[in-house]
């Protein structure tokens, strides 16, 4: 039982059960004692993880949620009741909503028919224009805040990142906040968002819905903002009289859009099953500023990007926290609520994706059989696996080789994060503190799975991050367990140590350690080893491993160090 359930925040709301986690908050349901009625109360957990700097953005977007929603009086956007501070953190408190979010829905059938598809964005365009007539664009409109209640309700949600007009408090210059896939290109380039804004990242959510994938998804945030700005869309194929909504929605242009009342026609006349009778030919999804499509302006990246910089923005790249409820692990989704059922099916027979075929070596395995070749066999590794050539070499990154580990300092045993430790801000996005003078080296990049390692003395002891867009496996421990099979035959003396589930950030995760005596005609540094790695899949889908390792005789201070990398770890934003 959660330490928090039976919980009475601000003398009223009686905490029953979490019904949704992410890396900003939980959602619980609960019971409001002096109106007898069940609510969703939102927590914002991320500022115990945050700097101080952070942490007051952190509850200035909280509150600024809560005032931004509460402006808007429509049916289709979900009800604020009130907003309180309880142990030094403000707390949500809105309209209970049962059911799953859009990004559930297309996750679990693999595509949603395009009439039902257009009803559901006809409400989204509703709350839109709601929200616009209020003063409030909302920024981050995507499958995972699009509500399908149990009473077929559909609902807007998580204004987290809302931004009111006249009030620029809660951004700082150049930040580009929301998720990457529904970014409009403007807001790439950097400009102001406007309502156009909004418009585009509907029509996103709308081919995400009818394709079951992102439109503009590549294998990272900032090749993903770069196709968002100068490549063309794949024509969707199963829009049916949806596609030329998307496509007007879609314009590169924000003056070519269609405005509120002329997409709202056209969502409706989609929604009845006809082909909208377009008032005027709307350009495609082309790259923009003359650029061949797939190809970056050289020495460029998209506004809000530092080169080689990190992903801007105070909230996950993937998705924030849905308010009220949300889904699962969908198209950039949050997590909110337990789904109670989705919104009544379109036809039968609706095949759901294709698998990914399962790649030839799966990504803990690379992890491990890395550290047994050491840092100079790591691509060489990468290379024999995926039959590429592009993962390796070194990739200058913050701090510099020092001499070895024995000046790091060592946490201590509740895995505080040692003064004297750095942050290291990753040109990937993440962000994770360790020792002063540690060197950074990619050791693969081949597509969905990136890995980059952290050591201060090639390869003896080093920090290795995995993220993986396209996992083979449906959990984290699923994952672990198969690689610890493929392990004990492959390495010498292997013994499993722990292998076990776990909540890692509010999320289920699962935590690995072995050792294993690495040989010397395969290693740089043989003799017994010792690794831990916690794996965890974020809320939109995304594997994180975070993995350490070092011969057996350092351990004592290595586990020390794990833990302390793990309390301060932070997600691409």
């Amino acid at each position: 039982m959660n330490q928090k359930q039976g919980l009475l925040v601000a003398g009223r709301y009686r905490l029953a059960d979490s019904i949704g986690s992410g890396g900003m908050g939980r959602v619980w349901r609960a019971h409001d004692e002096v109106l007898h009625r069940m609510v969703a109360v939102k927590e914002l957990t991320a500022a115990l993880y945050a700097s101080d700097g952070d942490r007051a953005v952190l509850l200035a977007r909280t509150r600024a949620e809560a005032r931004a929603a509460a402006r808007i009086n429509h049916s289709a956007v979900v009800t604020v009741h009130d907003v309180l501070e309880h142990d030094g953190r403000p707390w949500i408190v809105m309209e209970l909503v049962e059911g799953d979010s859009l990004a559930d829905v297309v996750k679990e059938r693999g595509r949603v028919e395009p009439v039902e598809a257009a009803w559901i964005g006809l409400w989204v365009l509703r709350a839109l224009r709601a929200a616009h007539a209020a003063g409030v664009l909302h920024r981050d409109v995507k499958p995972g805040n699009v509500l399908l209640g149990k009473d077929r309700r559909v609902l807007l949600t998580d204004f987290g990142i809302a931004q009111i007009e006249g009030d620029s408090t809660i951004t700082r210059t150049g930040e580009v906040v929301g998720s990457v896939d529904y970014l409009a290109p403007e807001r790439v380039r950097g400009h102001d968002p406007g309502p156009a804004s909004d418009l585009w990242a509907l029509g996103a959510t709308l081919y995400t819905a009818v394709e079951g994938r992102s439109p503009f998804r590549r294998t990272s945030p900032l090749s993903t903002m770069q196709a968002i700005v100068e490549e063309d869309t794949d024509e969707p194929r199963h829009a049916g009289p949806l596609a030329p909504v998307i496509t007007a929605l879609l314009c590169k242009d924000p003056a070519g859009r269609p405005g509120f009342e002329e997409a709202e026609r056209m969502l409706a006349e989609a929604a009845e099953g006809r082909t909208p009778r377009t008032a005027r030919e709307f350009p495609p999804a082309r790259g923009a500023g003359g650029h061949t499509p797939g190809t970056a302006d050289p020495g460029h990246a998209p506004a809000g990007y530092a080169a080689g910089g990190t992903l801007p923005g105070g909230y996950p790249a993937g998705g924030t926290l849905p308010g009220g409820m949300a889904g699962a692990n969908g198209s950039g989704t949050g997590t909110g609520p337990t789904a109670v059922g989705p919104v009544p099916s379109g036809p039968a027979g609706i095949p759901a994706p294709a698998r990914p075929r399962r790649r030839l070596r799966t990504l803990a395995l690379v992890v491990a059989l890395a550290a047994v070749l050491g840092a100079g066999g790591a691509v060489a590794v990468q290379k024999w696996s995926t039959g590429t050539g592009n993962g390796g070499g070194a990739n200058g990154g913050p701090g510099t080789p020092s001499a070895s580990a024995s000046g790091s300092a060592t946490p201590g045993t509740d895995g505080t994060i040692p003064a004297s430790w750095r942050r290291y801000d990753d040109e990937w996005g993440f962000g994770l503190y360790l020792p002063k003078g540690w060197s950074r080296k990619v050791v693969g990049v081949p597509g969905d799975l990136r890995q980059v390692d952290y050591t201060p003395d090639g390869g003896e002891h080093f920090v290795r991050i995995a993220i993986d867009t396209s996992p083979d496996f449906k959990d984290a421990y699923s994952h672990q367990l198969d690689l610890d099979g493929q392990l004990s035959r492959r390495l010498a003396d292997y013994q499993r140590v722990r292998l076990e589930k776990n909540v890692y950030r509010d999320l289920g995760g699962s935590v690995w350690e072995y050792t294993w005596t690495a040989l010397a005609k395969d290693s740089a540094f043989p003799g017994p080893r010792r690794a831990a790695e916690e794996t965890y899949i974020s809320r939109d889908g995304t594997e994180y491993v975070i993995y350490i390792s070092s011969p057996a005789a350092d351990w004592d201070r290595t586990s020390k160090q794990f833990k302390a990398v793990l309390q301060g770890w932070q997600e691409p934003r």
